[in-house]
């Protein structure tokens, strides 16, 4: 039988790997002091620390109104992780790191627990090409969710997945495929129209109601493959934002207390919800062309998504507005909030 020779040096360097932060050493070297009366060189000696470390006193100024600022934030929006709330108060005008709000968030104990999914191996769709304009591409699907009394709610959600804007959610105990018709005729009074719509397989989209209103109005209806709902990826990633923020967190007592809520959601989403795949402007504000919030927390994909890969202004947006991209601007500039005033609001027209 084979015994360590030096038992108490491995008990010793075992213990102190588990200090890893200074704090959690500072705090050691404390305690052998007050303990076992032991000297600061020693307990810094014991612990693998040096002494100008254990004296060192943070000149970091108090957060206490960013700290307060976060939690209002997460108290209004639970579902918001720290990005996000990072663009938030960006936009407020507070030059803060991304870095910073992790932290305030983690001692707070304000962290979004990801929700884990299943990864699927996805195929792209034939004629599946990122949009490039405003209403090349609608995306349509169902939702489903209950009242209080158990009442069964039947929600068509329309986007347009060049824009990430939420054009309609239609709230009703039944949709038909009349009823979609009737949707889409009002969407196009309102927003223009569209040169296809991709869609399921569900008997109200592929019926006889909707494809022969495409017919009459020349627009293209591009059905995904059955058992593969990646292919109309954009619908299922709004509803799923949809459910997590708004449907989970709600408790319907009536139709119309549901129609009210998710109509009130769905205007916080496409006016004043940052869109990471947008570099966190909403919808409204990429759809107008705005440009105050176009320092995005990813610079390196700031226009990826939506324009050309090697970083052109996106199609549809006027270049008088939006400012072109500096290439000196670094990335850790950029998440360390120190590019000019690119964290303030800038007026946008004229003086």
């Amino acid at each position: 039988m084979l015994v360590s020779r030096y038992p108490q040096s491995t008990a010793r360097r075992r213990t102190i790997s588990l200090l890893v932060e200074p704090a959690a050493r500072r705090e050691a070297v404390r305690f052998a002091a007050k303990q076992h009366e032991l000297s600061q060189r020693r307990g810094c000696r014991l612990v693998g620390m040096s002494r100008s470390v254990c004296r060192y006193q943070s000149r970091r100024p108090a957060d206490t109104e960013i700290r307060e600022k976060v939690r209002e934030i997460a108290r209004q929006r639970q579902r918001f992780g720290h990005l996000r709330i990072t663009a938030l108060l960006r936009r407020q005008g507070l030059r803060v790191n991304h870095k910073r709000i992790q932290r305030i968030c983690r001692q707070e104990g304000l962290q979004v627990p990801r929700r884990r999914r299943k990864r699927l191996q996805r195929q792209a769709a034939p004629g599946s090409q990122a949009a490039t304009r405003r209403n090349q591409r609608w995306a349509m699907d169902f939702v489903q969710d209950a009242l209080a009394s158990g009442r069964v709610l039947r929600i068509l959600t329309v986007e347009d997945t060049y824009t990430r804007e939420g054009l309609a959610i239609t709230v009703d105990t039944s949709i038909p495929g009349l009823r979609v018709r009737r949707e889409l005729d009002r969407l196009i009074a309102l927003h223009g129209q569209p040169e296809e719509i991709r869609v399921d397989n569900g008997p109200e989209m592929i019926g006889r109601a909707v494809t022969s209103w495409c017919e009459e109005n020349q627009v293209l209806l591009r059905p995904i493959e059955p058992g593969k709902p990646s292919q109309n990826g954009h619908i299922e990633s709004f509803n799923g934002r949809f459910r997590d923020e708004c449907l989970n967190a709600s408790w319907f007592l009536s139709l119309a207390d549901a129609r009210h809520r998710i109509e009130v959601w769905r205007r916080d989403y496409n006016e004043a919800r940052p869109h990471s795949s947008l570099g966190y402007l909403t919808p409204a504000e990429f759809r107008n062309g705005l440009s105050f919030a176009l320092l995005s927390l990813n610079p390196a994909e700031r226009f990826g998504p939506q324009g050309n890969p090697a970083g052109s202004l996106p199609l549809g947006l006027d270049p008088r507005r939006v400012p072109p991209r500096d290439p000196q601007i670094s990335a850790k500039k950029s998440l360390d909030g120190g590019v000019g005033d690119g964290n303030s609001l800038p007026k946008v027209g004229p003086n």
